[in-house]
């Protein structure tokens, strides 16, 4: 009953179909809808002048597995791309914040169907996550969903992640499906060399055991401190300033300080960025109030925005173990097979956030695929590649 249910919900005119014909096709989120079977459920839709977007509950777990599918109004697609959000967000606020002017629309405004695939711990609570939700989990996950729209649809379609959706899109990549064209990697952190190995190594062995003590979930806590920040600007968070203990940080600065600064904060990974989320500058005054701080790439009530949309915001611990054995090249812990992707590969790099470490591209091309490029974006953080008002012209364009 859900699916028919969902069927009837998805057969709209304004939806277009996929592939060469008419606009008369079968919708195209029906379609991928009907690919998908099984205990399915509209979450919701919405529509703009030009666009609309439909959101699939795909409920094969106690946990679902939350699909978007975003479509043009006005043309049929060319083309197809996959979007696999970074860790502690969803499609919503890592590729469709703000609504008018994301990298979605970017996509969709250059002949792609865009289907978001956003990981399960976004609806999730603290005591739904194991030890079991690592990187290879994900990976099932996407393949469920691009497994199933490949075998209805068998166009050729893209990738693109960003953070740690940027590992898990280079992942799918090696096992060289079939119709795989091109991997857009968006500011993410294949193996390190040198001391940033090691840093990486120690890092892997204490969330193996967060993981031994039963901690399967991490909260950065950006939802919270955003919200904050811009509903209570001027009011006193609980965090000293390092210039002067006795004061503490206005909301709205920390927040700022958090975005720029994140490198020098506490917490597991915060280390891997070279700088942190957002370019800015921040100067402390001689007290609270006179601190001074602003963002480079556009106002924080944009990140506000990004933040507000997700769900929990936590980070299983399995899969930043993962990932950290991906940066210490400890491959017996987890392993990509750089040598077998054989797509092409868009690698786009922010000078702040992960900065200008291209050895996972390096170890692409000496696999031999020649189709790959490496590029660092200056002046812009780990967030800024998506959320930056001026994205599309600094980041964007190096995608598509």
């Amino acid at each position: 009953m859900r699916r028919r249910k969902a069927l009837a919900v998805l057969a709209a005119p304004a939806l277009v179909g996929l592939g060469a014909g008419s606009a008369r096709a079968q919708p195209a989120a029906e379609r991928i809808a009907g690919a998908l079977g099984g205990d399915l459920e509209v979450r919701g839709r919405e529509h703009g002048p030009e666009w609309t977007r439909t959101r699939l509950e795909v409920r094969d777990a106690a946990v679902p597995l939350v699909v978007d599918v975003v479509a043009d109004t006005r043309h049929l697609p060319r083309r197809l791309v996959y979007l696999l959000p970074g860790g502690g967000l969803d499609f919503s606020s890592n590729f469709f914040t703000p609504t008018a002017h994301n990298l979605t629309h970017h996509l969709r405004e250059r002949g792609y169907l865009v289907i978001g695939i956003s990981p399960r711990e976004n609806d999730a609570a603290p005591a739904d996550l194991t030890a079991a939700w690592g990187l290879a989990a994900h990976k099932r996950d996407a393949h469920k969903i691009i497994d199933a729209v490949d075998s209805a649809l068998r166009v050729p379609y893209e990738l693109l992640g960003h953070s740690a959706g940027a590992a898990l899109a280079l992942d799918l990549a090696a096992d060289r499906p079939a119709r795989l064209r091109r991997v857009m990697v968006l500011d993410t952190t294949g193996p390190y060399e040198g001391d940033p190995a090691i840093r990486a190594a120690r890092t892997r062995a204490a969330l193996d055991r967060q993981l031994a003590a039963g901690t399967y979930a991490n909260d950065p806590g950006l939802k919270g401190l955003l919200a904050r920040a811009v509903g209570d600007p001027d009011g006193a968070s609980a965090v000293p300033r390092p210039v002067d203990p006795n004061t503490r940080f206005t909301n709205a600065a920390l927040a700022h300080f958090a975005l720029i600064h994140t490198s020098s904060l506490p917490g597991p990974t915060n280390w891997v960025y070279e700088q942190g989320f957002a370019a800015g500058s921040f100067a402390f005054g001689a007290t609270p109030a006179e601190d001074r701080f602003g963002l480079a790439h556009g106002p924080l009530s944009v990140w506000a925005e990004a933040t507000a949309r997700f769900g929990g915001g936590l980070i299983p611990t399995a899969l930043l173990r993962d990932l950290t054995a991906i940066w210490a090249g400890e491959e017996s812990v987890y392993r990509i097979d750089w040598a077998a992707i054989d797509a092409e590969v868009t690698w786009v790099n922010t000078a702040l956030g992960r900065g200008d470490h291209p050895l996972g591209a390096d170890l692409i091309r000496a696999g031999g695929n020649p189709k790959v490029s490496f590029t660092v974006v200056p002046d812009y953080g780990h967030g800024d590649a998506t959320w930056s008002t001026t994205a599309d012209a600094d980041v964007w364009r190096h995608l598509v």
